[in-house]
């Protein structure tokens, strides 16, 4: 499966990790952002995720963020 992952600062560890384990589940997997646990606008990468998926670039997309909330608001419109 492709898979889109990203985050925001507070969730670039657990984005890490994440990956590293869908590719050994086989996963091809597009990481989409941060690059490292600087303050980021979650937003602009909640809407890279869902416009992959959206576009067909992936099939599935993960957003990792501290809240959530955010990023399901911008994910879903």
């Amino acid at each position: 499966m492709r898979i889109a992952i990203a985050s925001d600062h507070g969730g670039f560890e657990m984005k890490e990790d994440l990956k590293v384990y869908l590719k050994e589940q086989g996963h091809l997997v597009a990481d989409l952002g941060p690059a490292n646990v600087e303050p980021v606008d979650y937003p602009d990468f909640a809407a890279q995720v869902a416009v992959a998926v959206t576009t067909g670039l992936v099939e599935l997309g993960i957003m990792v963020d501290g809240a959530g909330i955010g990023s399901c608001m911008v994910a879903n419109k």
